[in-house]
């Protein structure tokens, strides 16, 4: 892998307060204004890889490497970095938080009108946005673990700080809570019939071998069942099934999050103190985009580290619950539609993705891609073959929108950079009433790139995958605003199709967030994940090992060895042989490498024992 996440990283973070902190202030927003999504954004760009990396935490001054000091060291030194943190935290929980002290959601300047402009009234603006729900549980979870170590350092035990952690951690816990309610609230359960529009369009995806249409809805409906019957237990928020799909063979449907509370959600009885639960305005459809946005936040809310620091309380594992069956049956529901059994192809693999609205476009190929490998590795289907097929759609993917071929002036395919894909909001009557923009195609595409290969065991195919990483990179690095203050954050879309933007006054967060979120997971790969075992190496490794431990075994049958220096030197062959058995599995190459040095050891051995019987 050519990406160096680390490094990559810290240079985000020494181009991130150059930017940010200016005259020993917090400045925010950046192109789009402020919002509390991009300003989450903003903080998450420096908060994200500090509890995800465990080698770039910053919540223990003791522990901070001087790397971090050095791409941090606007803000101060190892005593002054966290504690500028709490202060910049503080600020932005108290900015979402209006005065009946109820978090605010809002997507604010992130949205513009139908048409595309920025003229859109303030009560639209201020709607309640699954985005700003999701963005707030990884921010708020972040936030959480950082305090809760932080508080444990010897310099944080002052009065004065330890008051403010706990304030911070009360916030962000009433944040945290509000989200999930907010996600509980946006849930989407659209049931339709497979003779309407909705119906024959999802019947058309799924359909690559021009079954029959009974026999296909039959066959959909068959390995959905368990789905369709799981779907009762969706009893608080919203999602919930008054039709009866279970038993009508004639019923389709699709589950996942709409892009805000849903018009009509009951409101979610909970014992934490979040204020007044606004009314919903969202019509009750699935939006792919905000549905992969939702189940991302939802596996943060599942995931070791959440569990290891008890990040939630009792409340919140309740309403973590409710999120999991939810988080469950979209994956069940999407992998099925995106890897239906046909004979010829997936429908994921006929590019580009169509939605049941009757919009069509690669960008939700890419995002379904997320969602079918989710379901390949819950259901055991996981295999390098089915993997396999995921990492040639991305790489296809990437073929089509130009990033890994050359591009020719003017071509649509552009239009997926910038200025991206929009997305219509429509109301409860499905009358569109505001649009959200989408341009983040390449860093999704690298992350789902890293994520897959992450996931394969087969070297090659590994390394591949890896390639187009690397691919991917080096097309967003031309894409890095190249100079000035803001320099080293993105987006110049132009630097990298010329003439297709200008270049930026101010950086997009939004993008330079998703592109810190992909090293990271680029740098899970390296840091958690072990290399895959290549059969004929571990083969062949185990089979060097294995004549080594025949020779040193028959090297002790001749008897006692002279002199204390062939003693060390056997007892050294020893411990080299149990080390190298011990790696055979995880790093094969290192283990033969290592067999390999002990049969030259003993083949000197064995040479010197029999000159010595020879008298020479």
């Amino acid at each position: 892998m050519r990406i160096q996440p680390r490094q990559a990283i810290l240079d985000i973070w020494r181009a991130t307060v150059r930017s940010c902190w200016r005259n020993g202030e917090w400045h925010w927003g950046g192109r789009s204004g402020s919002n509390s999504i991009s300003d989450a954004e903003q903080l998450l760009t420096l908060l994200l890889p500090a509890t995800k990396v465990p080698v770039l935490s910053l919540d223990d001054p003791d522990r901070t490497d001087d790397e971090i000091l050095d791409a941090l060291g606007t803000l101060g030194g190892a005593i002054e970095i966290p504690r500028r943190l709490v202060d910049v935290l503080i600020d932005y929980f108290t900015r979402y938080t209006d005065d009946a002290g109820t978090p605010v959601f809002s997507g604010g300047s992130y949205l513009t009108a139908p048409d595309g402009s920025p003229d859109l009234d303030e009560e639209r603006r201020s709607l309640d946005i699954v985005d700003s729900f999701a963005v707030s549980v990884t921010l708020t979870l972040a936030t959480i673990g950082f305090v809760k170590v932080y508080r444990r350092s010897r310099s944080a035990q002052r009065r004065h700080l330890l008051d403010q952690l706990d304030r911070l951690d009360a916030m962000a816990s009433a944040r945290l809570t509000a989200a999930m309610v907010g996600l509980l609230r946006s849930f989407s359960t659209f049931v339709f019939t497979s003779n309407d529009e909705y119906g024959v369009r999802l019947c058309d995806m799924v359909n690559q071998d021009e079954t029959p249409r009974r026999q296909l809805v039959a066959a959909l409906r068959e390995q959905l069942r368990d789905t369709m019957a799981s779907l009762r237990s969706v009893v608080i928020g919203s999602g919930r099934v008054t039709e009866d799909l279970e038993y009508n063979s004639d019923m389709l449907f699709e589950c996942g999050w709409s892009w805000g509370i849903i018009a009509g959600a009951e409101e979610v009885p909970t014992t934490e103190s979040i204020g007044r639960q606004r009314e919903g305005s969202a019509e009750n459809a699935p939006y792919l985009y905000f549905t992969v946005i939702a189940m991302d936040a939802i596996e943060d809310l599942n995931s070791e580290r959440t569990r290891l620091l008890g990040l939630l309380n009792e409340e919140q594992q309740r309403l973590s619950r409710a999120l999991q069956l939810r988080w469950e049956l979209t994956r069940t529901y999407w992998a099925t539609v995106a890897t239906f059994d046909n004979r010829r192809r997936w429908p994921i693999e006929d590019v580009p993705w169509r939605t049941t609205d009757g919009d069509r476009t690669d960008y939700y190929t890419l995002q379904a891609t997320s969602l079918a490998v989710k379901g390949l590795l819950a259901g055991g289907r996981g295999a390098d073959e089915e993997l396999g097929r995921i990492a040639a759609v991305l790489v296809e993917l990437a073929q089509r929108a130009r990033i890994t071929r050359r591009a020719a002036r003017d071509e649509p395919a552009l239009l997926l950079h910038a200025p991206g894909k929009r997305v219509t909001l429509n109301d409860d009557t499905s009358k569109p009433i505001m649009t959200w923009n989408v341009n983040e195609f390449s860093t999704v595409l690298l992350q789902r790139a890293a994520t897959v290969a992450g996931l394969l065991s087969n070297a090659r195919q590994r390394s591949e995958l890896l390639e187009l990483a690397d691919e991917v990179w080096d097309h967003l690095l031309l894409r890095r605003i190249p100079d000035g203050q803001h320099g080293g954050l993105w987006d110049h879309a132009g630097g990298a199709f010329p003439d297709l933007a200008p270049l930026p006054d101010a950086p997009s967060w939004y993008l330079t967030e998703r592109v810190v979120q992909a090293l990271v997971s680029a740098g899970q790969v390296l840091w958690e994940r072990p290399f895959p075992r290549a059969g004929r190496l571990a083969a062949y490794a185990q089979d060097l090992i294995d004549e080594a431990e025949y020779l040193f075994d028959r090297e002790l049958m001749r008897g006692t060895f002279a002199g204390t220096a062939m003693q060390r030197s056997m007892r050294s062959i020893r411990s080299s042989l149990l080390q190298a058995q011990l790696l055979v599995d995880e790093r094969p190459g290192t283990a033969a490498a290592l067999a390999n040095s002990l049969l030259l050891q003993l083949n000197d051995v064995t040479t010197g024992q029999q000159k010595a019987s020879e008298g020479i």
